[in-house]
């Protein structure tokens, strides 16, 4: 073999190992590169790929769904109505409450009802003895006594005269004094229907009864047996509760969205309870001290759960939109710095990062990072997040 034959044969020695160790080369860093491809791909998907990074699955058995009560949802198209929340306070329905007074001075006598008892219309709350009720029912009986005279006289004459005993004057004098008897006695009773009496009935003269203008709750007593009261004494207020206002502070540029008649949600900052009202009123005048307004809520009470004092929170709807995805607000969670909602998968949850739009307080549109139909936690979901945070720590030590 001569020398360029040696070298020849070198050449093609050298070209075979170089080629090998090309395809050997392939073969470790195609996985890789198929890695990197699929995480560009995930975060082109989830603009939040960077943050999202070491979100791992979470081990969740359906006896640990069971025993934190965890509620499964489907993530779905949805209705959300935009809103202003306001601060307010439940007020009594000023159109059914009635401060009761006596209307005339007096002692007390009786009382049979208590704060806080609920009253029917008409029914007996005290008892006051009087000299203006007694000096109103004895004017009268005095009327009607004049008035039955005054008849017995007008039909004496009536008779005399048409047997052509008398004279027409006569008959016609008798007939202006009964019927004058007559005004004075309506007139007499009148009286005593202005101060909440009645006529002459039984028991003493001086007996006025207070009675209850209509069905409602006792608000406010101050009244008991021995007092002596005055007219203008508030010595009840009943208030009927079935219905009441939520008094709402509106700043001055909200004033074009909170109109009469505009929906509005009010929240119990207590219990957490929500009812649904209409704005009934909305102030002319500005506070000058606050720069707002003030509006009025009309509330449908039955149960009486909405009591006067209690401050709430109210959201006045000013609009209302379709979204293709939602999930319940309590399924957001915030996890790495990132927000996420946790996917069901198998016996495990997946946290998914996702970017969120409008909010009806209640829904929360999803605008990437989940599909429609997927299978989340929504109530107690953060169990799931505490879940994943003692599994960090437990993978830590």
């Amino acid at each position: 073999m001569n020398k360029r034959q040696k070298i020849t044969i070198a050449a093609m020695v050298a070209a075979a190992v170089l080629f090998a160790g090309g395809v050997l080369g392939w073969e470790r860093i195609a996985p890789v590169a198929k890695a990197n491809a699929e995480a560009n791909e995930h975060h082109d998907e989830h603009p939040a790929g960077a943050a999202a990074a070491g979100m791992q699955p979470i081990p969740f058995t359906d006896a640990q769904l069971a025993a934190a009560d965890i509620q499964l949802r489907a993530a779905g198209a949805a209705r959300l109505e935009t809103f202003v929340r306001l601060p307010g306070e439940v007020k009594l329905n000023e159109d059914r409450t009635a401060h009761v007074t006596p209307r005339v001075d007096g002692i007390v006598q009786e009382v049979q009802a208590n704060l806080g008892q609920q009253v029917r219309k008409g029914e007996l709350m005290a008892v006051v003895a009087s000299a203006d009720v007694s000096e109103q029912r004895s004017g009268l009986a005095a009327a009607e006594k004049r008035a039955a005279l005054a008849r017995s006289v007008y039909e004496a004459e009536k008779k005399l005269w048409e047997e052509k005993v008398s004279a027409r004057q006569d008959y016609l004098k008798a007939e202006q004094e009964w019927h004058e008897a007559t005004i004075a006695v309506q007139n007499a009773r009148q009286k005593l229907v202005a101060i909440g009496a009645s006529g002459s009935g039984k028991g003493p003269f001086n007996r006025l009864e207070i009675r209850a203008p209509f069905d409602g709750l006792i608000v406010d007593k101050h009244i008991a047996v021995g007092e002596a009261i005055g007219a203008e004494t508030k010595v009840f207020t009943v208030s009927d509760l079935r219905q009441v206002w939520a008094e709402v502070v509106v700043p001055a540029k909200d004033l074009e969205i909170v109109r009469v008649g505009t929906d509005a949600v009010l929240h119990s900052a207590a219990s957490g309870a929500a009812v649904k009202g209409k704005v009934s009123f909305v102030s002319a005048m500005i506070g000058e001290q606050t720069r707002a307004a003030r509006a009025r809520v009309v509330l449908d009470n039955p149960q009486l759960a909405w009591r006067p004092g209690l401050f709430v929170d109210v959201d006045v709807v000013t609009g209302s939109a379709e979204v293709p995805v939602a999930v319940e607000k309590e399924a957001l969670q915030v996890l790495n710095g990132t927000q996420v909602v946790f996917l069901r998968d198998g016996q495990a949850f997946m946290p998914v990062p996702v970017t969120v739009g409008r909010s009806d307080g209640k829904l929360v549109e999803i605008t990437s990072g989940l599909r429609k139909d997927a299978r989340y936690a929504a109530a107690h979901s953060f169990t799931v997040k505490a879940e994943q945070g003692k599994g960090a720590a437990e993978h830590e030590d």
